[in-house]
């Protein structure tokens, strides 16, 4: 670990929100650094891979950098990754956009489909309903966070949702996820005020700690 912080890498693919996810995880305390040196997405205490727009678009991106074998390399060792957005969606098998379904990075079993509802995007506050025993969300558990999508992966069958956080737009969607290294928000913490700040100190904390 960095002297006075985890050093945190948010990947640069040519998507996200990376100066805004940069300032805050400096805020709160990470030593951070946005690259396209995958090199140094593999050696960082932790990763934040962010993600707007389309599904198909922001796996092109990854795939041109080789940021999906970095994250696959790093959960199998057992070193943080954060995704946000569509950073989060395309940690998972694939997504289906407008009829035609892209691979994704395939760390989380599912699938990014439309969400169920009369106005897209969901855009604006919402609350979740995180599980009880959720690092990412200590302190913030009744708080209201920034979102702006309209595709999500839907919640799995209660026996198999260990670690997901919900959230509902028309129907239930997985709004957050914490699965072993993994963390990943639907929402933008970035955005999300005081609210997002603690969240993602906390994920600087647990980052802190592995490392």
């Amino acid at each position: 670990m960095t002297a006075g912080g985890p050093s945190v890498v948010v990947i640069d693919y040519g998507s996200g929100n990376l100066r805004s996810a940069e300032r805050a995880l400096a805020e709160v305390g990470a030593n951070v650094v946005v690259t396209s040196d995958m090199a140094a997405a593999r050696d960082a205490d932790g990763v934040v891979l962010p993600g707007v727009g389309a599904f198909a678009a922001c796996m092109a991106g990854i795939h041109d950098v080789g940021a999906d074998d970095v994250v696959r390399q790093r959960v199998e060792a057992g070193h943080p990754v954060l995704g946000i957005c569509v950073g989060m969606q395309v940690m998972y098998d694939g997504g289906r956009e407008h009829g035609i379904r892209t691979p994704g990075i395939g760390v989380l079993s599912g699938n990014v489909v439309q969400l169920e509802a009369d106005v897209l995007p969901h855009m604006g506050w919402d609350t979740v309903v995180p599980p009880p025993d959720s690092a990412l969300f200590a302190g913030v558990e009744d708080e209201r966070f920034y979102f702006v999508h309209s595709y999500a992966a839907r919640a799995h069958d209660p026996s198999d949702a260990a670690g997901e956080t919900v959230s509902e737009h028309g129907s239930r969607f997985v709004a957050a996820v914490e699965s072993g290294v993994i963390s990943a928000t639907q929402f933008h913490p970035e955005k999300s005020g005081a609210a997002g700040l603690r969240l993602l100190k906390n994920w600087v904390a647990v980052v802190a700690a592995r490392s």
